[in-house]
């Protein structure tokens, strides 16, 4: 069955211009199937491309220095279009990932030889602010005034390094007697914790 082009561009659901371009195609191709693939849309000639030279110097300077596209074009005297898109088609637009070390991890061979401690203080205040309340009235505005503070929360940590066991107390202070008795007592958790495990 022939059809002609108006009739075929019709059955495909394509203008009539588009079924003359393709059948074209299909003449100069010889005929062949492999005519009708998608092409890229890169013209044949590019007159007004950079010359490979001066391309090659505008990618040698972005691998010596690492600078981005700006800094680049300043250095080469091109303009900075014209370097991102050389950086671009050569693939160095973006830095190279470069690959992470492994985290230096560390974990002491025997539970409770190794303990870490830790002092931290929080301030108390006498109301929240707006990340709490949602309030931003002028009326809110001084809530983290000293006058408005009402004294600080210590809390008082121990992690052992093997287990990554933590025992936590929350103190008024860090006084020196505070913090003996705290560590009279995570030693004791801790080992009660240790033979409750083994046991």
């Amino acid at each position: 069955m022939v059809l002609t082009l108006k009739a075929a561009a019709a059955a495909f659901s394509v203008s009539a211009a588009t079924a003359h371009r393709w059948w074209h195609r299909w003449l100069e191709g010889g005929h062949q199937a492999s005519s009708l693939l998608d092409r890229s849309s890169r013209p044949r000639r590019s007159p007004r491309l950079l010359a490979p030279e001066l391309q090659e110097r505008i990618c040698d300077c972005r691998r010596k220095t690492g600078w981005g596209p700006r800094l680049v074009a300043g250095a080469t005297g091109f303009a900075h279009s014209t370097v991102w898109k050389v950086l671009n088609r050569a693939g160095l637009a973006r830095r190279r990932v470069t690959a992470k070390e492994p985290a230096n991890s560390y974990e002491w061979p025997c539970p409770g030889d190794l303990l870490h401690m830790d002092v931290s203080r929080y301030a108390r205040f006498a109301r929240p602010g707006w990340a709490l309340t949602g309030e931003r009235s002028q009326a809110g505005r001084h809530w983290m005034r000293p006058e408005t503070r009402v004294g600080f929360d210590y809390a008082h940590a121990i992690v052992d390094d093997h287990s990554r066991l933590a025992y936590v107390e929350l103190h008024d202070n860090d006084r020196a007697a505070t913090v003996t008795a705290f560590v009279e007592r995570a030693l004791a958790h801790l080992s009660a914790t240790a033979s409750a495990r083994s046991g």
